[in-house]
């Protein structure tokens, strides 16, 4: 930054001196009226002459200022599972190879399923679709959609499978270790009744045990009751992880990387697989005619689903 305190020393020098100078000659030359309406004149013109340069000298120390430093924000990772990069299909972003989709579209009763290979390159906008920026895939679910046989709530959700997507899979509690780990954020509820299920374990009659969204608190929900409370301010489009781990007739439940588990269900069962998506937990009877549209839904985005059976 300049430095015009001699600039400023140095007029003022320049205007006591000047000033001494012609005093003496109006003294002189002049009546005592008339060397007092001069004197005042030469008053007010050094004082507007010194407001001009104080003026241009503030100007010149403003831009001389260096700009402030520039800020930046931290994010929290959002690698997917598979590589980001101009993603046309949801599978170019999470692995589906051993997944199958039920979608909230077709027959009454009969929605439609996509599997392996078709699932590969498959998408149908809006219901799921590789985002934008490629980095999560979205699901969604309207209150107006078909529903399955044994439900009575639409969903957009993924089925595990084996073998490539060509077989459904079976385990149990009492062999081996299953894990499924869910990184994902809930983007949208149905307008009235504002419930959501976000991750599933389910066997060859029910679930087990799933991740429900009641807005705006999250649970871990067992057979219908809410047994653990997640987040009690769920906020839209917050990013959440969840991992279960499931072995010698347990269900371990971890929320956002703990460390231990934050509910644990001490319970045997079979025929059992994992589910992934948005399940909407409403309808229209639920929502009411005027909001019986496809605008009125649930909506999950999935950054990364890994699941692993050891």
């Amino acid at each position: 930054m300049a430095d015009t305190r001699g600039h400023n020393i140095s007029f003022i020098f320049l205007i006591e001196t000047s000033m001494k100078h012609y005093l003496k000659i109006f003294r002189k030359h002049e009546t005592p009226l008339g060397f007092a309406a001069k004197a005042s004149i030469l008053l007010f013109f050094v004082l507007g002459s010194y407001l001009v340069f104080l003026k241009i000298s503030n100007k010149m120390e403003t831009q001389e200022k260096p700009a402030p430093a520039a800020t930046h924000t931290t994010v929290i990772n959002t690698s997917p599972t598979l590589s980001p990069s101009r993603s046309t299909y949801p599978s170019q972003i999470l692995d589906l190879s051993n997944w199958k989709i039920t979608l909230p579209i077709g027959p009454s009763e009969n929605p439609t399923e996509i599997k392996q290979p078709q699932l590969s390159t498959y998408s149908v906008d809006p219901w799921f679709i590789a985002m934008p920026e490629g980095r999560g895939v979205r699901f969604r679910a309207p209150v107006n959609a078909v529903t399955t046989g044994r439900s009575d709530y639409p969903r957009s959700e993924l089925r595990e499978m084996i073998n490539n997507g060509t077989a459904k899979v079976s385990w149990s509690t009492s062999a081996g270790t299953h894990t499924m780990f869910l990184d994902q954020a809930i983007t949208a509820v149905p307008k009235k009744k504002k419930h959501v299920v976000v991750g599933q374990i389910h066997d060859a009659d029910n679930d087990i045990i799933v991740i429900r969204l009641e807005y705006p608190n999250l649970y871990v929900n067992v057979n219908g009751k809410n047994k653990r409370k997640l987040d009690s301010k769920y906020m839209l489009g917050k990013r959440f992880t969840v991992k279960f781990v499931v072995s010698n007739g347990k269900t371990e439940v971890y929320y956002n990387n703990s460390t231990a588990p934050v509910y644990t269900l001490n319970k045997k069962y079979s025929d059992a697989y994992f589910k992934a998506g948005a399940y909407t937990q409403s309808n229209c009877s639920r929502e009411g005619f005027l909001l019986c549209n496809d605008n009125n839904y649930g909506e999950v985005v999935i950054y990364q689903v890994v699941v692993t059976h050891q």
